[in-house]
Parts: C-alpha cells; structure tokens; sequence
C-alpha cells in the first residue's frame, strides 16, 4: 500500500503554491523575518556602541555570522515555553552567540524588531510591484498606441453607443493604473522607520541605558534607522507604528485589485463578443467538455484574486480602529495574514496582467461586423445633415429615417437579420442627392472623434514621464503562467 506524502497534508495558501512570485514569497518567508529579526539586533548593538555604550567588535561578529542559519525547530520549542515569539528567538541567537548574548535586544522591545521588520518588508514589498506595475503601463500604452484608430462600438450601460476606438478604450485602463502607480509610490517614498521607541513609545529604556543623555537617544533612533536603509523615522509612536500606515498602503492596494477587476472584466466582456482576446496556449484547454472553447481564464484569476484583495481593506481599516491607546495585541494575527495577502495577491495579479498584455489579440474584422449592425442607426443624424445641405428640408427628412429605421429594426430584433437600413436608403430615391457620398457618411473612422490624437496624447504627457521615472528598472520580460 503507498504511502500518503505528509507535504500535502497540511493546508498550503494557493498564494504560494500557485500564483504569487518567488521573490515576493521570500519576503513574507519565515526566514526573510527571522534573519531581519537579527540584521535588526546586529544594527542596534553597532549604533549603541558607536555612541559609547560598552559592546565589542567580537560581539558584533559574533552575531553576523549567524545571521542566516537559524534553528527553526529550537525556536519553535522555546516558543512553546516562553509563549513569546521575540524572546524564544533571543534565546536561540543567545545560544549561538555566547559573548554577544548580554547585548542582544539591549533595551528594545518586542515591536523593535516586529515593527521594524514589516517596516521592511512593506518597502521590499512595493519596491518589487511598481516596476511590473510600470511595466503593465507599458505595454498597453503600446497596444494603445498600436490601435489608436481602430474605430469599435463604445458602450455606456453595456448598451451601444457612439463609436470609440481600441487604443482609446484601453487607455481608460491605463489611466486608472497611473493613478495605482502614484498611490504606490506615495506610500513607499513617505514610509518612514519605527527606529528605537521602546515599550510605550517614550524610549524610556534607552535613556536610562545613556545615563539620561536625550541627545544620545535621537542619535541612536536616527543611526539605526540610517543603517536600516531608511531616511526618516516616526517621530513618534505608541508601542508600535501606526497602524494608519497598514491601511494606507493595503488601500492603495486594494485601489489597485479594483482597477485590475474593472480592466479584466472589460476584457473578459470583449472575449464574449470575439473582438479582443487574452493570449491561448496551443495546448491550453478552455473546458474539459467543449473542446472549442477559449475561456478567458487569465482575466478571471485576475478577476477572483482582485475581488479577495479589495475585501483586505476593511481588515486594515478595522485593524486600525481597535488599536487602544498605546497598542493591543489584536493586530498581531490579523497582521499577519492581510499584510501578506494583500502583497501576493497584488504581485499575481500584475504577474498575471502583465502576461495578458503582452500577448492581446486583435480581430478587427469582428468589431467591423459588430460595428456594421450598430453604426447605420447611430448615422442617421449625420445623413439627415448632409440631406439638409443637399437641399433637403429636415422634417420630411426626419420622417424618412424614422420608418426606414423602425423596418430595419424590426429586422434585427423580431427576424434576427443583419441590420439593412443603409440597403433601405440606397433604395430610398428620395436620399439620391447623397447616395454618392454615402459611404463616406458611414465610414466609421468619422464617428471617433479625437479618439487617435488623445491616446497620443495621453502616452506622451502621461504615460512616458512615468515608465521614464523607473528606467531599466521597468519589469517587460515576457513571463510564463503558474496553473
């Protein structure tokens, strides 16, 4: 009899297993934490003994050397006797690093290598989005610009309405990105360091450890957080950082996950009326029982993982309004699981966007068969115009297209015909004067508008000052899909 494989016993985030990127799993990783954790002692311990404090150069390679090879499993059996996470890793780096384990966590508390840590990883966190945000941004501005004047029917209450073009519909999508963009980058460039506050926020501990210097401990919150890699620091806090700052950055997330859902749908809309497609694998199966079906299932993961990362934002919200005075502990597991969520659900979703968008497929002789049922009635005013300047009296006129009108009507929505009214003018004698121009009134490239121009427009004050804001840094390479 096999065995059962106890890997796949036990329950695994289909964030990891499926969808999210390597990169953005380790920052949310057990051992990206832990070893920050000690990055974290190690930065503290040298700002202390550069302002005097008594800690050797020994002590501080002690602990460097250690940085990575955590013991997991002993840390796992202190927890279970100290029920503190913080200190059950104070012990096991103790152990490892006998002449150090006097000065580790000197002074701090808890939330000095907690806070600090998300901190970190929240900067990682949008430091890897924004380039293959950027690069989303990208590539539609060229498929923008690639059908700028394409003309195809534009919708307003999913009913037709005048005429739009290809290129302008997906710079709406574009527009919204942008604006995720700034929202994004807002948050990482105003991210500040929680830095040395202690217990309630008043670095209490520290100035006694400096003998009452209060300069000594600015230096020391402003060294540590240089070291971290950050500019600034949270002037002040309770025992932790706001958690106003959680909510900002899963909101401008949770921003984002309502622009990928809006663009997808519209994606997965087009894909029902054959004009435009995601990419399709020549192997790829759209349905185990209709074999000819091409499912728009990229759109629709897009779709499903943005509509589970909008709802993270009620949880950061609520995270926020429950935090008593100083601090409670009731963030803490609720941190855990929308932080991470929020980041790998956002990283698939432009993971995945950004495959669609480099593979869009096209079919204008769809959209021109679509527009062909659509455009004679939306051109009735402009052969009621060009009537009145052949000398035609507008009323009389008016009348004409109205029951040529309702008959074609009657032919597309009670027989399922194709609209004939153009067929009903040209056998009209009284629209003669026009029926040589007629086809140029109908041509569909006269009812966009400045629809091309914009688009130009759009990715040149817009679109370009941004993608040049990133550089190389732009994330374009063509991408494979998980399942």
């Amino acid at each position: 009899m096999s065995e059962i494989n106890p890997e796949f016993c036990g329950y695994r985030s289909p964030l990891s297993t499926r969808y999210a990127s390597k990169e953005m799993q380790y920052l949310f990783s057990e051992q990206n934490k832990f070893s920050t954790w000690r990055k974290l002692w190690i930065i503290l311990a040298k700002a202390q003994k550069e302002l005097g404090l008594e800690i050797s150069d020994a002590q501080i390679a002690e602990m460097e050397a250690h940085i990575e090879d955590i013991d997991f499993p002993a840390a796992a059996e202190e927890e279970k006797l100290t029920r503190h996470d913080v200190m059950a890793h104070v012990h096991v780096f103790a152990k490892q690093c006998p002449l150090a384990a006097p000065i580790i966590h000197l002074g701090a508390t808890s939330c000095y290598v907690g806070d600090n840590t998300d901190l970190l990883v929240l900067k990682g966190g949008l430091d890897s989005l924004l380039p293959k945000l950027v690069g989303v941004i990208k590539r539609l501005s060229e498929f923008a610009v690639e059908y700028r004047d394409l003309p195809t029917l534009g919708f307003t209450h999913l009913q037709p309405a005048q005429l739009t073009t290809v290129g302008k519909r997906c710079t709406l999508w574009v527009q919204d990105l942008l604006m995720d963009e700034r929202a994004l980058r807002n948050c990482r460039d105003n991210l500040r360091f929680r830095g040395v506050k202690g217990t309630t926020g008043t670095q209490a501990s520290f100035l006694q450890l400096f003998a009452g210097d209060g300069d000594k401990v600015r230096q020391l919150d402003q060294k540590v957080t240089n070291l971290a890699g950050f500019e600034k620091y949270y002037a002040v806090t309770g025992q932790t950082y706001t958690r106003k700052v959680d909510l900002e950055i899963v909101s401008a997330l949770s921003s984002l996950g309502a622009t990928v859902h809006k663009m997808c749908s519209d994606l997965r809309l087009l894909a029902s009326r054959k004009e435009v497609e995601e990419p399709f694998e020549k192997t790829q199966i759209g349905s185990s029982a209709m074999a000819y079906k091409r499912n728009p299932m990229r759109s629709e993961r897009c779709c499903a993982l943005a509509r589970h990362l909008i709802t993270l934002h009620a949880s950061a919200a609520n995270t926020l309004a429950v935090q008593w005075l100083e601090r409670t502990l009731d963030d803490s597991a609720n941190r855990r699981l929308t932080l991470s969520e929020a980041f790998l659900s956002a990283d698939a979703c432009l993971l995945t966007l950004l495959n669609i968008s480099q593979g869009l497929v096209v079919y204008p002789k769809v959209i021109e068969r679509n527009i062909a049922q659509e455009l004679p009635f939306m051109s009735t005013e402009n052969v009621i115009m060009a009537m009145v300047q052949a000398g035609g009296d507008r009323q009389i006129c008016h009348e004409k297209i109205r029951v040529l009108s309702h008959e074609a009507g009657a032919q597309v929505k009670q027989h399922g015909k194709d609209n004939d009214l153009v067929e009903r003018i040209r056998g009209d004698a009284y629209f003669a004067p026009i029926l040589g121009d007629l086809d140029k009134i109908l041509d569909p490239k006269t009812f966009t508008g400045r629809a091309a121009d914009q688009v130009l427009e759009f990715v040149r004050e817009e679109v370009d000052p941004v993608v040049a804001r990133y550089g190389s840094n732009v994330e374009t390479k063509s991408i494979g899909l998980a399942i």
